[in-house]
């Protein structure tokens, strides 16, 4: 079968561009395929959200040659905090802190606008030699065969290549049409989006806070600002998204308190339904899925996108090393390799998250109380909190070259 590139990657969000960098940088010949028109990806008000780059993930970025373009953009978190506690009331008695100067590699992570590294990785596959990027055009059929896997576009073209990656997201279409079915559950919950100034330095310092209804994440962002996740169930998440800006902030402030000072909205408001989602299996004949394609996950620890870098990272490695060994790198046996590596560390993951939030998100005072002496156990013993900072930075397990920051 002739092959119109060696992996033909659908969807243009995040994930889809980090790997098509890394196959590229790897000697491979990329097609992406994007349903969304560059246009649509690049404006500023696309997306509302943050992220928490792990610090292994922004060394994934400064290896594929997208953190340069960003760096000047992104804050460093110094701290962690995480409190739990009731709206008006403020913190419980204890509080776990982390410090980065625990994990002597560098900040615990760095945040980043959407828009701001968005824009990056389409500057950065602009640039670069062997990605064929496809942008507004739709995946309406798939094949795999012997040779390689074929997609139909909806204006009728078809494309070749060895591999069919899915990074097309939780509703992933690739996975569907390979009859990959998944399992999960809606949380009842909304995460309600928004940047927020604030008068006083946030000294790149994170703080989760748990409430009844679910947590509120503070996030410092460059300046005296931060992005605000700030869960609720969906019947109040909807009717405080109805609120002007000001009923809005009266709702927030109480929440929020006031220990930096006043606060006022910087940008657009934005909501987003939480659920759990995991595709039954990774991979399929001539077929891996990566990121919200395989697993999506409560944004809790703020790992989503860290997991889908992890996932970006392995799948890389395992197709370069395949192709240097001179296997097929399409084979079963290649792609269950990738399977193997990454989905004991997501579904853990996913339990994980999911279970703090089931944990955290409600008022029960036996489960409060029992909760409030955990941090404060974990907050004094010295080897566990270190063990609990390199988990969220990302420097555990069987890390990957490229986030260790090492080229394929």
């Amino acid at each position: 079968m002739k092959h119109d590139s060696d992996v033909l990657i659908v969807g243009g969000g995040l994930n889809g561009p980090a790997l098509a960098l890394a196959l590229a940088q790897g000697g491979f010949r990329v097609t992406i395929i994007d349903a969304l028109a560059t246009g649509i990806r690049a404006d500023p008000g696309f997306d509302g959200r943050s992220y928490a780059l792990a610090l292994a993930s922004q060394r994934l970025l400064s290896a594929v040659g997208v953190w340069n373009g960003i760096a000047n953009d992104a804050q460093p978190i110094l701290h962690v905090t995480i409190s739990d506690g009731k709206a008006g009331q403020g913190a419980g008695p204890f509080v776990l802190d982390f410090d980065h100067a625990e994990i002597e590699e560098g900040p615990v992570g760095y945040m980043i606008e959407d828009r701001f590294l968005r824009r990056a990785f389409l500057a950065a596959m602009q640039d670069t030699p062997g990605i064929t990027h496809l942008a507004g055009q739709t995946v309406v059929a798939q094949t795999a065969a012997p040779g390689g896997a074929t997609v139909t576009l909806a204006n009728g073209r078809i494309l070749s290549g060895r591999v069919l990656v899915g990074c097309d997201g939780r509703n992933s279409g690739t996975a569907q049409r390979a009859g990959i079915g998944r399992s999960g559950w809606d949380y009842g919950q909304t995460a309600l989006v928004c940047a927020v100034a604030h008068e006083k330095p946030h000294d790149g310092t994170a703080h989760q806070f748990f409430m009844p209804p679910g947590p509120l994440a503070i996030l410092p962002l460059p300046g005296n600002r931060s992005s605000i996740v700030w869960t609720e169930t969906h019947a109040n998440a909807a009717a405080f998204q109805a609120l002007d800006d000001a009923g809005y902030l009266a709702a927030l402030r109480p929440r929020f308190g006031d220990f930096l000072g006043d606060i006022r909205l910087d940008g657009e408001r934005f909501t987003y339904p939480l659920s759990l989602s995991l595709a039954e299996r990774f991979v399929g004949d001539r077929l891996a899925l990566v990121g919200d394609a395989a697993h999506g996950v409560h944004p809790i620890a703020g790992q989503g996108l860290n997991l889908g870098l992890r996932d970006v990272a392995a799948l890389a490695q395992v197709l370069v090393e395949a192709r240097r060994r001179g296997e097929e790198i399409g084979a079963s046996d290649v792609l269950e390799r990738y399977q193997r590596w990454r989905r004991w560390d997501t579904t853990t993951l996913a339990l994980a998250t999911d279970g703090f939030n089931r944990l955290f998100s409600n008022d029960n005072p036996l489960l409060r109380g029992l909760r409030d002496i955990g941090l404060g156990a974990v907050n004094a013993m010295p080897g566990l909190r270190r063990r609990f900072i390199r988990e969220a930075a990302g420097l555990t397990g069987d890390q990957p070259r490229l986030l260790q920051g090492l080229p394929l």
